[in-house]
């Protein structure tokens, strides 16, 4: 019988982990440098990403559980393995939805330390009470504290569009947090991990001795799985992905960069895998959208449509490390928080003006990320997005230009009530995801300079040539075809051609008018 190696698929404790004999991807070497070269800590990764495991491994490791650790890299660098009074804050689990669920988590975990560590009676708020429990650990134990927080900024991405209960768990938090500041002569080291960085007047703005590493190359695959990594602990599952899939090894090495690789969390690095796709197409042997899947980006959605944001700009614009840093003005800029939750990532530097320009990371995120945009602009239902899609994309490779525009003028119509702001960006942002969509199963090219046209799509048999009015006529955008000879480089291929001219009313806003020729 195959012997299957066990994948850790929701398993986020580093103990229970090794001792059930699940797939570990030896992280220990970075594990023991992060705890012996600083203190204080901050790291923003996405969700789903490693962050919880990594925070029980150090948790494991302070408690000087050394049999946890044999056969890894951690082995040959700790001598001492001391044990020390380690508190574990995990705040994923509440939906915080009003004041009351931050007050009772943090109750719940100050009463189980208060068991262990006693309670003063005149600490009478969760940061005084967090203070005492800190002092009486280190004084009880004779060791420093270590505090590990999980998913630290939980409450306040809950509630980001809800900004009074925001406020309300930035204040309490702030204060929580700003312990860590007024007790460091008793704490060895502390971790805090979450998805964004809030920034500037929030939660950080006492606990300004918090080393952020999110953006430090030293540490930057610490969560997150390099392809050197997959060829040396899961080469020969990913032969059987493979053989599942009737593909040749390295073709199926490819699909998974095309689908889960590209992450780059600073500058000059190589590209990480999201861990969690890449363990379930192993375990299931099939590719999935497995870590979009997992959540939806609603939230996101309506402040990109909040903020009349144009979503070209999610691949072609470039940001500040300063604005790339901190959500606290997503109101204005979503692009922060849109980048730190994982949907988009680093492409490009650019030293001279230390600017970052951001991209989709990778098919699976960029595929996810339009589809699930498409209901917010237009009227295709969410149950429908995948079929309407799929018909749409058939259409247009088995030659059926009249099917497939037909479709999408019906998509574009009666949209008013989804609408938000002017009717030409409304325009532009629809197309932008007929372009992606297209270009996610179809070569397509898209330019906006009057010397090129401004869509060609490819497929094996046929080739589109799209031009786009706003408020002209579908004749016009046909004549400036033919007029600029957009089709004379394909006149030698044996593909059939077909010229479409599309108008767009603004006043109206949908489709008004196109032709094929």
């Amino acid at each position: 019988m195959e012997k299957r190696i066990l994948y850790p698929i929701g398993v986020q404790n580093f103990e229970k982990l090794r001792q059930d004999g699940f797939a570990y991807v030896d992280k220990t070497a970075l594990v023991w440098e992060l705890a012996n070269t600083g203190s204080y800590y901050f790291l923003s990764r996405p969700r789903r990403f490693g962050k919880s495991l990594l925070i029980s491994t150090l948790e494991a490791y302070f408690q000087g559980k050394r049999e946890l650790f044999e056969g890894l890299a951690i082995t040959s660098l700790e001598q001492q393995w001391k044990t020390y009074p380690v508190l574990h804050l995990d705040l994923n689990a509440e939906r915080y939805r009003q004041r009351s669920d931050l007050d009772s988590i943090l109750n719940r975990y100050l009463l189980l330390w208060e068991e262990i560590y006693g309670r003063n009676p005149s600490e009478d708020t969760a940061a005084s009470r967090f203070s005492g429990i800190i002092r009486r650990a280190c004084e009880q134990t004779g060791e420093r504290v270590v505090v590990l927080v999980d998913e630290y900024d939980k409450p306040m991405v809950q509630t980001l569009d809800n900004e009074e209960l925001a406020d309300e768990y930035r204040s309490m938090l702030k204060a929580f947090y700003g312990v860590l500041k007024s007790s460091d002569r008793y704490i060895r080291f502390a971790l805090l991990t979450g998805v964004t960085k809030l920034s500037k007047v929030s939660v950080f703005s006492d606990l300004n001795n918090l080393d952020d590493i999110s953006m430090w190359g030293k540490f930057h695959n610490i969560c997150g799985l390099t392809e050197e990594e997959i060829h040396s602990y899961f080469d020969s599952e990913v032969g059987k992905l493979s053989e599942a899939n009737h593909m040749e090894k390295e073709e199926c090495y490819a699909m998974l960069r095309r689908q889960y690789d590209g992450y780059h969390f600073c500058e000059d690095t190589v590209g990480l895998y999201n861990p969690f796709s890449v363990i379930n197409t192993l375990s299931k042997r099939k590719f999935g959208d497995y870590w979009f899947e997992t959540g939806t980006p609603t939230l996101l959605v309506n402040v990109l449509k909040s903020t009349h944001y144009d979503l070209n700009n999610l691949v072609e614009e470039e940001v500040s490390s300063d604005l790339l840093g901190s959500v606290d003005s997503m109101r204005v800029n979503p692009l922060p928080v849109i980048y730190q939750s994982g949907y988009l990532t680093i492409k490009g530097y650019d030293r001279r003006f230390m600017t970052y320009r951001l991209g989709f990371p990778n098919e699976e995120v960029e595929r996810g990320f339009v589809r699930f945009l498409v209901p917010f602009y237009s009227n295709v239902r969410p149950e429908s997005t995948q079929f309407s899609i799929g018909r749409f994309v058939r259409e247009v490779e088995t030659g059926d230009a009249e099917a497939f525009m037909t479709r999408l003028s019906a998509m574009l119509a009666d949209t008013d009530y989804r609408i938000v702001g002017d009717s030409e960006l409304y325009f532009q942002n629809v197309l932008f995801l007929f372009f992606r969509l297209l270009g996610l199963y179809v070569e397509v090219e898209h330019a906006t300079s009057d010397g090129r046209t401004d869509m060609v799509v490819r497929t094996a048999d046929y080739i589109y040539i799209f031009e786009f009015k706003l408020d002209k006529s579908a004749d016009e955008a046909l004549s400036q075809i033919e007029t600029r000879g957009y089709a004379l480089s394909y006149a030698a291929d044996p593909r059939r051609l077909f010229k479409i001219g599309v108008n767009f009313s603004t006043q109206k806003r949908c489709v008004e008018e196109w032709k094929v020729i």
